[in-house]
Order: C-alpha cells, then structure tokens, then sequence
C-alpha cells in the first residue's frame, strides 16, 4: 500500500486542516505507511482561485505520478477527476449550515459542488459522529461514513501547567463569526479580574469585536494575538487559567481536545460536535447565553486549584482518546479496505 496524501494546507501557518494533514502523514509514517505527501509550496492554498488549481489539476496530477495506490483528500474537497481510488475526509458541513454570509461561488464550491463529488468517493471519513450525521443529512442519507478522531499532537499532554497568578483564558481559532467570541467579550463586565487571549488568524469579524469592547469599555483585556508559533502556544496553554470554546459549529473541536490533552479547565458551547468531544468532562453552555458563560468562567475562578486538579486527572484519558497512532491505524484499515475494492 501506498497512500498519496493531501498536505497542501500544510504549507506555512498551518492551522485546523492543515495540523491535521501534518499530524496524520506522521502518525501514518510513524506506522511503516509508505506516504507520498502531495503538496505545490509556490502555490498559495489561501487564495480561492489557487485553491481549485491545487484540487482540481495538480492535487490529481501529483497523485496520479506518485506511484500511489490510493489517495486521501484530506482537505474536506477533492478532485472531480482522479486516476485513484479516493478516501475523502469530510471535516464539516459548515458550508451547508453556518457560511451564508460568505461570497456565493465559495459556498457553490465548497458546498454544493463538493458534496457531489464526496457521492464518488470510495469512502468517506468524518471527524466526529456529529459530522457523520451532518453528512448523512445534508448529503446522502444512505452513505456508510467512517468515524475516526483526530488526534492531538502529544506535546500538550507533556506540558506542565504554571498558571498565571493573575488569569487569562485562553481562546484559539480562527476569528470568524461562527467561532463566537463576541459572547466571551460581553462577560468581561462582570469579570473583572479576567483577560482575554485569542491565538488564531483574522477575519474581518475581529473588527466586530474589537469594537464591541470598545463600547464595553475592556478593550484592555482583549488581546487577539493572531497566527502565533508553536512555541508561543504551548507557552499560554501552559499559563492559561482556562480555555473556552464558545463555537456555534465544529466538525471537531480541535482547541477543546488539546485543552483536555494539556490539563486545561475548559468551558465550551453546548454545540455541534463539542458536546461529542466533552463528553462528562466539561462544562457546556449555551453559545450565545452570555450570562450562562459568566457564570461558568466565574466558577473556575472561583477555585481554580480545583478546577486545575479536576482538569489534570482528566488529562491521560483525552490523551488516549484523542491518540493518532489509535487514529493512523484505523486510517491504514479504511485504506487497505479501499484498495481491496
């Protein structure tokens, strides 16, 4: 077997998708899987009119020259051509739910379009059982969908947390309207002591909140960092005095896995698949009930010795949920599956 491996969105500041196609090509590489990792670094995968280049013509043709046996659109799109039998990863259908704001081709290609080529695919892999769900009900309600976790790199599970002693919490992710930080923005009234830092790249929805705390008057607290490096990450997971997660919509949850992975307190929205990756350890609250959040952030606070007890205890269980050789040798099945078709 060899398996020819989208790693486009790898290239540079890699987030979401792309830690995801890092992580995985070493995870497989880590199990003997000869991977081929496709990828053009000259081309930008941030611009859309690159992005169907990379999909539609040179994802394919790299593929199709790899000596592969069998490709994984690991990006959420694949091509509408391909000389391989084709694993696609369906990470989410924020498309189909949450993007009406954005320009209508994107939501044409990424949307509709797409979902017609997933019916092509030789298999379909979601993030979470919400996502295969979603899957099943916006795309095809007969479609055999396989779940499978990402993992979370190991390193958050190594760190040793020194809590600030005068607290932030910690958001990460992209600054865009469905991930929600405005509701965080409007508890800080009432929580005084508390900072806020976002780590994760601008949209033109971080102008929204800067001007809503603006008119809250904490301003002050509210820091958006954007792309930060590695280091600098593990850095404020380590020093953090919680982490929250007030999305509308995941198809995973990534920052409330290495929350858990890092023994990080966490709050997080009762929503999509973060109710699936909390599971008993978390608290949930609605995502857009400001005082419901106040009051859960007030209650880590309150004791955090004993909230960072509780978290710590919690951490060697998401490690072993969250792992990536659990996640890479479920991979090597669905591959072997499909070449075996």
């Amino acid at each position: 077997m060899i398996v020819a491996l989208d790693t486009q969105l790898a290239i540079g500041t890699a987030t979401g998708i792309g830690v995801y196609q890092r992580d995985l090509a070493a995870a497989l590489l880590a199990e003997s899987v000869a991977v081929r990792e496709l990828r053009l670094p000259g081309l930008d995968p941030w611009r859309f009119d690159r992005r169907i280049l990379w999909d539609q013509l040179f994802l394919p043709l790299q593929a199709a020259r790899s000596d592969a046996t069998v490709l994984h659109a690991t990006a959420g799109t694949m091509p509408l051509v391909r000389t391989l039998p084709t694993v696609v990863t369906v990470h989410d259908l924020a498309w189909h739910r949450v993007q009406g704001h954005t320009r209508s081709y994107a939501r044409t290609y990424f949307g509709a379009l797409q979902s017609r080529a997933y019916r092509t695919a030789s298999a379909i892999v979601c993030d979470s059982q919400f996502s295969a769900d979603e899957y099943r009900d916006l795309v095809d309600p007969s479609a055999h969908v396989d779940v499978v976790h990402p993992g979370v790199d190991q390193r958050f599970a190594a760190l040793t947390r020194t809590p600030d002693e005068s607290p932030f919490a910690l958001v990460v992710g992209t600054v865009e309207a469905r991930k929600n930080l405005l509701v965080l923005v409007e508890t800080l009234p009432a929580l005084t002591s508390l900072r806020l830092v976002s780590v994760g790249p601008f949209t033109p929805y971080a102008d929204i909140v800067r001007a809503r705390a603006a008119e809250l008057g904490v301003v002050d607290r509210v820091e958006l960092r954007g792309y930060v490096t590695r280091a600098e990450v593990d850095d404020l997971y380590a020093r953090a005095a919680c982490a929250l997660v007030p999305s509308r919509y995941e198809g995973f949850g990534y920052a409330l896995a290495e929350a858990l992975c890092a023994g990080l307190p966490a709050v997080a929205a009762r929503s999509s698949s973060l109710v699936e990756v909390a599971g008993d350890d978390v608290a949930l609250v609605p995502p857009d009930d400001a005082v419901a959040w106040t009051d859960a952030i007030r209650g880590v606070l309150t004791d955090r010795d004993a909230a960072q007890t509780r978290a710590g205890a919690l951490r060697a269980r998401a490690a072993e949920r969250f792992s990536w050789p659990t996640a890479a040798i479920r991979m090597m099945e669905i591959y072997a599956d499909v070449e075996g078709r």
